[in-house]
């Protein structure tokens, strides 16, 4: 059967995406995952959430900041995470992006050396090893994850990064156990983030095989292709014209996010984003998104996976999440 994740960011209630969950594990996913969203929704609580009411599926951050957690608070939340779930647990961390990190006080100053040293001490940390970290970013002394009630053992929790630019593609591939691919790209940049992810594996001596490669992918699927597109455009608008990464990666025409950018500010209102979304043409949401009805939906999301993705994380923003988790539900591309 396809590999298939659901992506629950702040779209619907906590109660409701609880059931959406519980929907998708029913419907044979893989996995949900949950996003630190801009400054709307922590991604910790509905992990937790999404623990309690399933049973096997995986349950990923994608992503949590590499910023605002220290390391060591951040192994031992997801420590905490793999008590309520044991060994369903993944730990997707990201780079952040301006303006949003600048505007809270956050300098993503050299966030690749950030990145590794971070990793690397969670990794040890949720190994169950006492760690003594001297970096640039990473100060640790003899740090434990000090169980004194419960048995000490390591927890199973793979770290995979958050990655859209080439260098942070390279350090994923050498060092992380998998990458979270973002959305709103076409599949033709799959095909060039494969080939970082197989330089950055080489230093490591593996291969891109050794690497999951899950990918969110905005869905909105609905029985008229126009409901579809324009249940992904706003979504579509507000992204392309407020993180600079997914701007640079898109393949979106350079003019189109100039117009876009000067008609949002950040935080955005509804009113300005409505407006921008004006701007955007429906052949733009259907190079990035797979939206439209579910043929033509289930066609673009087999594109990014015949581009290098090994498990699409779908994110519903279509009117009617139960309907995209049925077009899956044992679909074979």
């Amino acid at each position: 059967m396809t590999r298939l994740g659901i992506y629950l960011q702040d779209a619907h209630p906590i109660a409701e995406a609880m059931e959406y969950a519980t929907y998708a594990e029913q419907s044979g996913f893989e996995a949900v995952w949950q996003a630190d969203s801009r400054l709307v929704r922590d991604a910790v609580v509905p992990m937790a959430a999404f623990a309690t009411c399933t049973e096997t599926l995986k349950i990923g951050s994608g992503v949590v900041d590499c910023w605002t957690r220290n390391p060591a608070r951040l192994a031992s939340t997801f420590s905490t995470l793999d008590d309520l779930a044991p060994g369903r647990m993944i730990l997707g961390i990201g780079a952040w992006w301006d303006p949003l990190a600048s505007k809270v006080g956050v300098e993503r100053r050299r966030p690749l050396t950030a990145m590794r040293e971070i990793v690397e001490a969670c990794r040890a940390l949720l190994a169950d090893e006492t760690v003594t970290f001297h970096g640039e970013f990473v100060h640790l002394d003899g740090v434990e994850l000090d169980y004194v009630y419960q048995p000490r053992r390591p927890k199973e929790v793979p770290i995979y990064i958050g990655a859209t630019g080439d260098r942070m593609l390279e350090l994923t591939g050498e060092i992380a156990d998998g990458v979270v691919l973002n959305y709103l790209v076409s599949p033709e940049y799959n095909r060039r983030a494969m080939d970082r992810l197989a330089d950055g594996a080489a230093r490591a001596g593996r291969s891109i095989d050794d690497i999951d490669r899950p990918q969110l992918v905005v869905c909105s699927v609905a029985e008229s292709r126009a409901e579809a597109l324009d249940g992904a455009r706003m979504m579509v608008t507000q992204y392309l014209g407020q993180q600079p990464h997914i701007m640079k990666a898109s393949g979106v025409p350079e003019h189109l996010l100039e117009e876009i950018g000067r008609v949002l500010t950040w935080p955005a209102t509804h009113e300005q984003v409505e407006a921008a979304s004006k701007l955007v043409p429906d052949e733009v949401v259907q190079m990035i998104c797979a939206a439209g009805t579910v043929e033509e939906v289930r066609e673009k999301v087999a594109q990014y996976m015949a581009d290098g993705c090994t498990c699409p994380i779908l994110y519903p923003l279509g009117p009617d999440v139960r309907l995209m988790i049925d077009a899956f539900a044992d679909w074979t591309p």
